[in-house]
């Protein structure tokens, strides 16, 4: 005779139809951030590679706000110019920053607000921030 052992029936274990559409709505809401904030953040890196850019040509001021113009102009930068960096020459090589801020609409009345600034400044201070202080 074979021994029978008593099957009890298991727990039912998975996720609930409500709890899958919640998991959804919750990871489509970063998705939707994260398409929104992504390009705003690439273009600060472009910034702050046409800075690094304007920086290693050396020169005037005006031929370093020239050549970040004109690396704006293929990266297709728009938030800011050659003429809104701050170029400062206080040791022997000119220091460079900028600051901006980048205004991302998510609703009809809600805005997201990314305070972006960078500086090729050794110290790391940013002279662009410094100057807004006074």
């Amino acid at each position: 005779m074979v021994d029978r052992k008593r099957v009890l029936p298991r727990r039912q274990e998975g996720m609930s139809l409500t709890g899958l559409i919640l998991v959804l709505m919750v990871l489509g809401m970063f998705a939707l951030l994260a398409i929104k904030i992504v390009p705003s953040f690439l273009e600060y890196r472009a910034v702050h590679d046409g800075m690094v850019r304007a920086k290693a040509t050396g020169g005037t001021t005006v031929e370093m706000q020239e050549t970040f113009d004109k690396f704006a102009e293929v990266n297709n930068i728009e938030a800011i110019r050659g003429r809104d960096l701050v170029i400062s020459r206080d040791g022997p090589s000119p220091a460079i920053s900028f600051s901006y801020e980048k205004r991302i609409p998510l609703t009809e009345r809600a805005t997201l607000v990314i305070d972006y600034d960078g500086t090729t400044d050794p110290s790391g201070v940013v002279a662009a921030k410094a100057g807004e202080a006074d």
